[in-house]
């Protein structure tokens, strides 16, 4: 492994961590004091997602890419951003990452480590959610690399806060995410069997966006490949 590798995967398992025990522990906190309006839970788990998923970007970007979501490392190799022998080391920290994450806010809370999530998400409009969530989110990242846009961390995170409230699935849009998350009963949670439809709809999404982001978006001159 060389250093830059090593670094790399270090900044993808952090960030990756840190993200699930923003989404997971801000579900919490938001469940505990919403007194039982959902609605101002899940207002306090988009807000603090997306604010978090900005700092993470804008601080671990320089480092990996700051993809900490599998579809978008397969992406980013699809278009030659991502040397293709960096994929599965990069989804291997991603995946056992998240669930670290995981572990992390429950011990915050007091919560078990790992109990599987009892909330469902299932049904065609939830598919149809992820597929949509996903398209939009890898739309979003290529549009800012492919134009070079400075505030990729901030634009990201918005898009990310906003598709809290306009997908009815709450936008998952990443199979390490969606994976831990089956691990957690409390707010944020999926149950397991409803895994694989999201993971599939994410990854129909991805592969939709990228296709069509190699046509709409001009490709820049590279300057060296992103994830270091």
């Amino acid at each position: 492994m060389t250093r830059d590798l090593g670094r790399a995967l270090a900044a993808e398992a952090l960030g990756t961590a840190l993200l699930l025990a923003v989404v997971i522990g801000s579900g919490i906190m938001g469940e505990r004091l919403a007194g039982g309006n959902v609605a101002i839970a899940l207002l306090a788990n988009a807000i603090a997602t997306g604010c978090g998923l900005t700092v993470l970007i804008a601080v671990l970007g320089p480092v990996s890419g700051a993809h900490f979501n599998p579809v978008v490392t397969l992406s980013m190799a699809a278009l030659g951003e991502l040397p293709w022998r960096r994929v599965l080391p990069y989804v291997a920290v991603q995946i056992l990452f998240a669930i670290a994450g995981v572990a992390a806010a429950h011990l915050m809370f007091g919560e078990p480590l790992f109990t599987f999530s009892s909330k469902d998400r299932t049904g065609v409009p939830l598919l149809w959610s992820e597929f949509v969530a996903t398209f939009g989110l890898l739309l979003v990242i290529w549009g800012c690399v492919r134009q070079d846009l400075a505030a990729t961390a901030p634009l990201v995170g918005g898009y990310i806060t906003a598709a809290y409230w306009f997908t009815a699935s709450t936008s998952f849009a990443n199979p390490a995410v969606t994976i831990a998350r089956c691990l957690s009963d409390t707010f944020a949670g999926i149950r397991p069997d409803a895994v694989p439809g999201f993971i599939v709809a994410q990854l129909l999404g991805a592969a939709a966006a990228t296709g069509l982001a190699a046509w709409l978006f001009r490709k820049r001159q590279l300057r060296g490949t992103m994830g270091g």
